[in-house]
């Protein structure tokens, strides 16, 4: 989308852009609703467990032992080859499968707290660029969306200058002579990713009753598969990714050096934005700027970045390849604003409360400040968690960003100490970890002579400001009012009561015992083996006692002797079958 073309060149490829006939109107619409109508629920349901089962990764829906590799696990070399060759498997049925999969395992590899590091290395080569669909198509959905339609251009490439699993991007012309980029999403993509996600959940459904107890407790994965499903469906609506341009635009107004592009038009499925020439951060000239000049643009990204997480908000993806250098105003542009999200506010206070803590050395308030972010459940060990978390910290005081020891790294490594103890992670939390960790690269390719970190303590009157405002607000303090104000007009009839209750006696405390969903399952087993195993004794003995006291009167009935033969065999299968599943179920 921003890479400069000569101007003979695009005279060449370029073309007017001229209404389609009625028929030809007719015919395209015919040939997307046939491609949309062959996605069902079964047939994308079979395509998934053929593509999974050629790959050879259907056994993880079924083995338990696969949860040997949970975070926090120590992995030999041989185990690591092992994960290795899943992820590659993984990323190959991902690629094979289209858009809602590639999709998915690049928002796995971003919980490296969930998935062995050899696994999401390999995901994180998933291929996002597939070829394009024919422009007919593309154009057919402009042409029906936009305003003006396809006179809305006065020419438009019909080559696309990107084309990803979800949509495809074009340069044109408008009939006012401004230069576009024109983003238009696949018109089957909608449909395929509402069909497949049906899919997931049910495969999510059987990997989590697979986890251990206490894995269960802490990762809610139908819940995850929701979350990526609604942040998915709205990457897909370009109206909801003009308005995270629009508000990121205001958001970065101070800084002279950053910017968004202009949106123009914006449809459920086409967004015609500002067009910027140039270069990204990766590819740019050395000489092209100076150094003044990329410790400008370092400090106002930084700056931005700190600003949008106080904020709440994050980009999961602000890599150098989504921030273009104009070659005009010499300005750092965000082009790609699909993966934005929001975080509570408060967990991004105690985010940047632990940051700063651990570059003073304060072990204990940093632990303190993790332990505001993560929601222990009744499997973690409190005094181990927040001793393990200490350890890390101290290993990150004083490091150089250029080191293993960045804070990027830091907030995977807190995530993954968390998830290790059982502890539940706020939905968003790893997205804006990566979005965090991909922001200081950004600032240490652009200029890796300053320390990121030192950018970060600049910015702490900022953080503060935010802090406070948040805290002393109108808002904060009518709600803090209002509260004090129905406590303490409540207060006295709420303790004559209690008084009258303890008067009288009727003092009453109400207990209710609720088993969780694993808790309920385990016992149901354990009574289910019980009851076969006494339906075993009782037909082995029944038997016995048949054969052995029955006499040869009875003996010589033949249906009494099949039936004393046939319990005998059935207490002999029931009794194998139950020792059968008390021994699979420890192996498990």
């Amino acid at each position: 989308m921003a890479t400069p073309v000569p101007k003979d060149q695009e005279e060449k490829s370029a073309v007017t852009a001229e209404r389609f006939s009625a028929e030809e109107k007719e015919k395209i619409r015919q040939e997307i609703w046939k491609m949309r109508r062959a996605i069902t629920r079964g047939g994308r349901f079979r395509s998934i467990a053929g593509v999974m089962a050629k790959h050879g990764l259907l056994y993880l829906l079924t083995d338990r032992r696969m949860f040997r590799w949970f975070p926090g696990k120590r992995t030999t070399p041989e185990e690591d080859q092992e994960l290795k060759r899943i992820g590659r498997r993984l990323r190959l049925a991902f690629e094979e499968l289209g858009p809602t999969f590639i999709k998915l395992g690049q928002v796995l590899v971003t919980r490296q707290e969930l998935i062995p590091e050899p696994v999401t290395a390999e995901l994180a080569k998933l291929l996002d660029e597939v070829p394009p669909m024919p422009f007919r198509y593309m154009a057919y959905v402009m042409d029906e969306e936009l305003p003006e339609g396809l006179d809305t251009f006065e020419w438009i490439d019909r080559e696309p200058i990107g084309s990803a699993s979800l949509a495809q991007v074009y340069r044109a012309r408008m009939k006012d002579g401004r230069m576009c980029a024109v983003k238009v999403v696949r018109p089957h993509v909608g449909k395929l990713f509402q069909t497949d996600i049906a899919v997931i959940r049910k495969f999510a459904r059987r990997v989590h009753k697979l986890l251990p107890p206490e894995w269960a407790a802490a990762v809610d994965l139908p819940g995850l598969v929701d979350d990526y499903y609604s942040s998915s469906m709205n990457e897909l609506d370009m109206r909801s990714e003009a308005r995270n341009m629009e508000e990121h635009g205001r958001l970065g107004e101070e800084f002279e050096t950053i910017g968004v592009p202009e949106v123009y038009h914006a449809t459920p499925s086409v967004l015609v934005m500002e067009y910027v020439d140039g270069w990204n951060l990766k590819e740019f000239p050395v000489d092209f700027l100076t150094f003044e000049e990329r410790f400008e643009r370092m400090m106002d990204l930084a700056h931005y970045y700190i600003k949008t997480f106080t904020e709440g908000y994050y980009h999961a993806d602000p890599h150098g390849s989504n921030l273009i250098l104009d070659r005009h105003t010499k300005k750092v542009i965000g082009i790609d604003w699909g993966m934005v999200g929001r975080l509570d506010a408060l967990h991004t206070e105690a985010i940047f409360r632990m940051l700063l803590h651990i570059r003073l050395n304060q072990a204990e308030d940093a632990a303190e400040a993790a332990l505001d972010i993560v929601q222990p459940t009744p499997y973690t060990d409190p005094v181990r968690l927040k001793d393990e978390i200490r350890t890390v910290f101290i290993r990150y005081v004083n490091s150089e960003q250029g080191s293993k020891y960045n804070w990027g790294n830091l907030l995977i490594q807190a995530i993954t100490v968390a998830m290790r103890n059982y502890c539940r992670i706020p939905n968003g939390l790893a997205l804006w970890a990566k979005g965090f960790s991909a922001a200081e690269g950004t600032a240490r390719w652009l200029c890796p002579e300053i320390s990121y970190h030192v950018v970060l303590e600049s910015a702490d009157v900022q953080i503060l400001r935010r802090w406070l405002g948040r805290r002393f607000n109108y808002r904060a303090n009518a709600s803090w009012i209002t509260e004090a104000a129905k406590l303490v007009a409540t207060l006295p009839r709420r303790i004559n009561k209690i008084l009258e209750k303890l008067a009288w006696n009727d003092w009453k405390w109400v207990v209710v015992n609720r088993l969780d969903d694993d808790s309920a399952r385990l016992l149901n087993r354990m009574v289910n083996r019980i009851t076969l195993g006494m339906m075993a004794s009782g037909l082995f003995v029944g038997s016995s006692l048949l054969l052995s006291f029955g006499g040869e009167q009875v003996l010589s009935i033949p249906s009494l002797r099949w039936l004393a033969v046939s319990m005998l065999w059935g207490s002999a299968i029931t009794a194998l079958y139950v020792v059968w599943r008390v021994i699979r179920s420890k192996r498990a």
